[in-house]
């Protein structure tokens, strides 16, 4: 089984007489003058290959259907709410699952997100967006040394080879932590509420800290790139009231990252 991700990009000039298609896809289409809305649309479909094109769904196709049939979706919600909250974002991707879900069959969609800025997003992971997926990015400046007291030297410097330096080095580290929540509970998620959080639990206990020695955690965990985002979920765990921590992911580098959920 495969699973296909293909990003759209859009913006919306809700006070505009017309729609400005525009040629740039890579930028936005439709596009728009001066201040716009801009959507990062994010659409994932499952299903095997075809064998004679190797395509799940040609990404021109995805490409065509999202662009005709949920664009003005959007255009609709951004003129209908001058103040949308979360939920009400979740819905209108409830919207567009049911719209396109019988486009790319056999493919199946398997989820649906809008980026709302670079480092935020609201995700759905079933047709009615019932419980959606609140997400955020946040960054922070580590130092540590992979070692284990248990092991030589020598075998030490075979597991974790430059990273068992003893001198240290470091990361610029960067952190998603995804929040679900179901539309019936009333209680919206607040993104100040929501950072400031994230900020006290755990960004500033090991942001521009040496890991090994700062960090009361990992004087007993070796803080591996796994480790780290365990004991984020840790920290974070239980905080956010009505709104369930579902996963943290860490970022050690553009080629490395973890996700950490409970089972």
């Amino acid at each position: 089984m495969h699973s296909l991700s293909r990003q759209i990009r859009f913006a919306i000039d809700p006070f505009a007489d017309s729609v400005e298609i525009g040629a740039n896809s890579y930028c936005a289409k439709p596009t728009a003058e001066g201040l716009a809305f801009y959507f990062s649309l994010w659409v994932q479909l499952e299903s095997s290959a075809d064998k004679d094109t190797g395509f799940v769904v040609n990404v021109s196709d995805i490409d065509k259907i999202i662009r005709s049939k949920t664009v003005g979706l959007f255009h609709k919600f951004v003129k209908i709410y001058s103040k949308a909250g979360f939920e009400q974002i979740a819905k209108l991707l409830g919207m567009v699952w049911q719209t396109i879900e019988n486009d790319f069959l056999p493919a199946k969609v398997s989820g649906i997100s809008v980026e709302l800025m670079p480092a935020r997003k609201i995700t759905i992971k079933e047709r009615m967006g019932d419980m959606f997926y609140f997400s955020e990015k946040f960054e922070f400046s580590a130092s540590h040394t992979l070692w284990n007291t248990k092991f030589s030297d020598d075998e030490n410097f075979r597991v974790f080879g430059k990273c068992a330096n003893r001198c240290g080095h470091g990361h610029n580290y960067i952190i998603e932590v995804t929040v679900k929540k179901a539309q019936r509970d009333v209680l919206n998620i607040n993104a100040g509420d929501y950072e400031w959080i994230v900020d006290e639990a755990f960004v500033s206990v090991v942001d521009h800290k040496n890991l090994n020695e700062d960090v009361e955690y990992f004087k007993t965990a070796n803080p591996t790139v796994e480790n780290i985002a365990e004991f984020a979920f840790k920290s974070l765990n239980g905080k956010f009231g009505q709104s369930k921590l579902d996963s943290v992911t860490v970022w050690e580098n553009d080629r490395t990252f973890c996700c950490f959920r409970e089972e």
